[in-house]
């Protein structure tokens, strides 16, 4: 059940408020429809309601608001716009990556698509998916988690009459199985054929809230409007002619007496008449009429023309016991009282809570980067440019016999002048950077509209997938570029140092150089939501922090690293069994190197970026 009490959104500058003190319910078992015209406020409610935008009211879903339940997606399905999917996902793929977000089992994506009728495009992108179709995989996105409530922004606008007649029979069909669901639409005719209530809404106030049959009998008869500058007295003329000439059918029977409303000070309505008698009794008094025209449905001040004035201007004041008296607006919503109550100023302040972040977070961040073919191109591409430039070093000639020698040769790494990272490292950071970027490109976590969540549990998940990818990645960069070396230039290309040692240093340099750079790019993309600046960061660490570090720690000149090597080395070996004095040198050297320091130093300022920037986000 969803109840929104006294919505009122944050007006902008010195305009009036998008949704102003709007109150409705949708309970479970029936449709609800959020009934206005284009800047009604209907999509504002729905952002009011989710918590995507702040403001004031109660917004409430089963007695709870959305921030309060621990997983939302099985409790509220949302669709406002279109699905936010990279458009290389497949439509399986990317509903497996969103049942982990979900907390549900992957087999479930398969059956929202065969509910919603995509089983036998399941393996098509949705960059090639139609509206209809895209609708059809939002609809099953929503219904992925089996929630309680479904809340949708005007789902059938533009789509053709037979999607919109499948998406019907679906709301209709879930909510005939005890859910709620809550939709906007703009038209009224297809409100009344999807809906059991419907709110009406107009400049972001409630219009109305009636059932399905008062709102048809009230506000979607044909009706007579006419313009004219003597209303009033063309009211009366009509009026006196019902009473006068009783009216009946083609069968003989009576029909419904004719019914005036005066809409505004020069319009009227009449009801159960045409245009032909209200113009002959016009012309007849020598009245002046600026129009005359049939409608059919509300097309009230936002659906098409017509002015509607406040409540009391709904009767016609020339309305008689005995005459034709204007139709009781059913159920039209009151107007507040300022006193007795509390006042607009004291209701409760409605917060903008960031979405939660997914319930299973690695197994959706491994789900988001194997379900494209993005990361298998930026490999191919890695191992085809490193073993090239391995062999190209390799025909160069002989190298000093030394561990950075060695380590430029598998990593296929020229001069630090002419590239500045390795290959493996520079993918390592575009695939860090990817990982945020992608999802603020293509936010599936969140509804239309919103940032993507900066959550802990996401970050730790993104952080441990791309190091785990780029270590994969660094690995089969050496390890192809040693295949390659020792078939076609034989042992001696390698050098004749101890062998093993210096190629565990080389593979060690590598992968901490790699992790990090993927790190940095994360963060830095995570921080800023860019994969520009992701890239930006990864290529700052050599070009600027690297020089920034040597100046800042010049090594054996400086105070601070004078013997830091030795006395780390000699420390961290004395708890270890012999057999460790092969990783703990690496890894000292590694962190006396500028490059490291680098890395630590770029990664601490990344982290605390990201944590002040998500604690800010929290506290607004």
């Amino acid at each position: 059940m969803i109840q929104a009490i006294g919505l009122t959104s944050v007006p902008r500058r010195e305009q009036r408020p998008a949704v102003d003190d709007l109150t409705f319910e949708a309970v479970p078992g029936r449709v609800t429809a959020l009934l206005g015209p284009r800047g009604a406020g209907k999509s504002t409610a729905l952002r009011l309601l989710l918590q995507l935008e702040a403001g004031r009211g109660v917004a409430l879903f089963d007695g709870r608001p959305l921030h309060r339940i621990e997983q939302p997606a099985q409790e509220v399905g949302v669709l406002l716009g279109d699905v936010p999917g990279h458009p290389a996902r497949t439509a399986r793929n990317h509903l497996r990556m969103l049942a982990a977000a979900a907390g549900v089992p992957a087999d479930r994506a398969d059956e929202m698509l065969a509910i919603v009728g995509l089983d036998m495009l399941a393996g098509e992108q949705v960059g090639v998916f139609s509206l209809g179709m895209d609708r059809r995989l939002g609809m099953a996105a929503a219904l992925l988690g089996d929630p309680h409530t479904l809340v949708l922004d005007e789902p059938t606008q533009g789509l053709s009459a037979r999607e919109a007649a499948w998406l019907h029979r679906l709301l209709r069909e879930y909510a005939g199985q005890g859910g709620s669901v809550l939709s906007t639409f703009r038209d009224p005719k297809e409100a009344l054929r999807v809906a059991d209530r419907i709110v009406s809404v107009e400049e972001g106030r409630l219009l109305a809230d009636q059932e399905a049959d008062d709102f048809a009998r009230t506000r979607l008869r044909p009706r007579v409007a006419v313009s004219t500058p003597h209303a009033g007295r063309l009211a009366d003329l009509l009026v006196q002619q019902a009473r006068s000439v009783p009216r009946t059918g083609p069968d003989g029977r009576g029909c419904e007496e004719m019914e005036v409303v005066a809409e505004s000070g020069t319009r009227l309505c009449v009801y159960n008449s045409d245009c032909a008698s209200v113009g002959e009794t016009a012309y007849r008094n020598g009245i002046l009429v600026h129009r005359l025209a049939e409608e059919s449905g509300d097309e009230g001040a936002g659906f098409g023309g017509t002015v509607r004035t406040s409540l009391p201007d709904l009767r016609a004041p020339w309305s008689r016991p005995g005459s034709a008296t204007a139709p009781e607006p059913a159920v039209l919503a009151p107007p507040r009282q300022r006193t007795g109550g509390p006042r607009r100023s004291e209701a409760p302040r409605l917060h903008r809570v960031a979405p939660a972040g997914p319930a299973a977070p690695l197994r959706y961040e491994v789900r988001r980067l194997l379900s494209i073919r993005t990361p298998w191109y930026i490999l191919g591409c890695t191992l085809a440019v490193a073993l090239a430039a391995g062999v190209a070093l390799a025909l160069a000639g002989p190298e000093p016999d030394t561990d950075e020698a060695l380590l430029r040769l598998l990593a296929g790494w020229p001069a630090a002048s002419l590239v500045p990272l390795p290959p493996a490292a520079a993918a390592a950071g575009l695939l860090g950077a990817l990982a945020y970027g992608q999802e603020c490109r293509y936010p599936s976590l969140v509804p239309a509209g919103a940032s993507v969540p900066r959550r802990l549990g996401l970050l730790v998940a993104k952080l441990s997938v791309t190091a785990l990818s780029s270590v994969v990645l660094c690995l089969a960069v050496l390890g192809l570029n040693a295949a390659v070396l020792l078939l076609f230039f034989g042992g001696d290309v390698l050098g004749s140092s101890d062998g093993p040692r210096d190629l565990l240093a080389a593979v060690a340099v590598s992968a901490v150089s790699a992790v990090g750079c993927g790190w940095a790019g994360l963060l830095a993309a995570g921080a800023a939501r860019s994969t520009a600046v992701g890239l930006a960061a990864v290529l700052a660490v050599p070009l600027l922090v690297v020089p920034m570090a040597k100046r800042l720690f010049p090594g054996s000149d400086g105070p601070v690293l004078e013997g830091l090597s030795g006395r780390l080395e000699s420390a961290l070996l004395s708890p270890w069994p012999s057999g460790a004095d092969g990783l703990v040198p690496v890894a000292v050297r590694l962190v006396s190197q500028p490059v490291g320091q680098a890395l630590a130093m770029s990664l601490t300022v990344l982290f605390a970026a990201y944590l002040l920037l998500g604690l800010r986000g929290r506290t607004r």
